[in-house]
């Protein structure tokens, strides 16, 4: 049963007018991201106090009905299991941890099914790997959390995630994690009852609303660095573009339209490091990203960061992480038995 939580606050904000509730099921997934959800969860629950009236209803499911573990450890009890859902319930697939349990076969015919039958999905913060699971983001614009991104590029080919907070494609809507989630409904909130309401629903969460899908999850990367020489930013996006097919650094300086010793004098000025290590560093944190969210093989991990060879890539990446890959590849695996 779906439920309509009003509860009374000071703060008022009629909505004029009879509107039908709308119906949020709320699907948390094994290593699900409490932040997320929340962020989610609390802006309905906020539109309801407002408004003093059941706007929307919500209601929380597992894939069995049992108890869910949250990537902090929290467990949540739910309301019920997973089933068909009428078609005007909004699913939202709440995911988390890339080491969680994967959604069975069952559930993804589920998803799959409720948009086949006009139902809206949406995926949050990891949401989006799920959902690719279920077939239904080909053609789609969509993302998930940025830090799941190269991974996620690996494992699905051919569907390519974008850098913003969130998007809405049709029936098919999907955010990064936290805040990000609360961007999303507030979009959905000002597409239901308008600017003005969800301006307080905003100011209620402390939250500056964001209802425009454009902006992307990260900071700028000048800030990320520290840096705001454009020769050393556009330098460092170069790097980042080419990961598996390495530039050289004369090629990088060439397109930068300076001398590869002034890119190295502006690299140790403003970052400290040279551009060969920096980019050297750049593909070691990919394929840690890599070995800890994919089943690709070291091998394979080395070539997609650019390495030739597997002993090259382990005895660098030791030497950054301090651990060879294969003792964090075991680590890895450990975990996801115990999980």
């Amino acid at each position: 049963m779906m439920n309509a939580k009003v509860p009374f606050g000071v703060a008022y904000f009629p909505v004029q007018g009879i509107h039908a509730t709308r119906d949020y099921a709320f699907l948390l997934l094994d290593q699900f991201t409490l932040l997320a959800f929340g962020a989610a969860l609390e802006p309905l629950r906020i539109a309801n106090q407002l408004a003093q009236k059941p706007l929307y209803c919500t209601r929380t499911l597992s894939e069995g009905g049992a108890a869910v573990q949250s990537s902090s450890g929290v467990l949540l009890q739910v309301d019920g299991a997973l089933d068909d859902l009428p078609p005007d319930t909004t699913l939202v697939v709440c995911a988390g941890a890339m080491n969680g349990t994967p959604a069975t076969a069952r559930t993804l015919a589920r998803i799959s099914r409720h948009l086949r039958f006009g139902g809206t999905v949406i995926g949050i913060c990891t949401g989006a790997i799920t959902l690719a699971r279920a077939g239904v983001l080909t053609g789609k614009r969509f993302t998930l959390h940025w830090e799941n991104q190269p991974a996620f590029r690996e494992r699905f080919f051919g569907l390519t995630p974008t850098e913003r907070k969130f998007e809405k494609d049709g029936k098919v809507l999907t955010s990064g994690g936290g805040a990000a989630a609360t961007d999303l409904m507030m979009s959905l909130i000002g597409d239901d009852f308008g600017d003005d309401f969800v301006l307080m629903v905003a100011d209620m969460c402390l939250h500056r609303a964001d209802t425009v899908a454009g902006t992307t999850q990260r900071s700028s990367l000048g800030a990320s660095i520290g840096c705001r020489n454009p020769s050393v930013v556009n330098a460092v996006k170069m790097m980042q573009a080419n990961i598996e097919a390495p530039l050289s650094v004369d090629a990088i300086a060439s397109l930068q339209a300076v001398s590869r010793r002034q890119l190295e004098r502006l690299f140790k000025e403003h970052l400290g490091v040279s551009p060969g290590q920096c980019y050297r560093n750049l593909r070691l944190d990919h394929g840690r990203s890599l070995l800890l969210e994919t089943d690709l093989a070291i091998r394979e991990i080395a070539l997609a960061c650019g390495f030739a060879a597997s002993d090259h890539f382990a005895s660098l990446f030791r030497a950054r992480f301090g651990t060879p890959p294969s003792k964090m590849l075991s680590l890895r695996r450990r975990d996801a038995v115990a999980a």
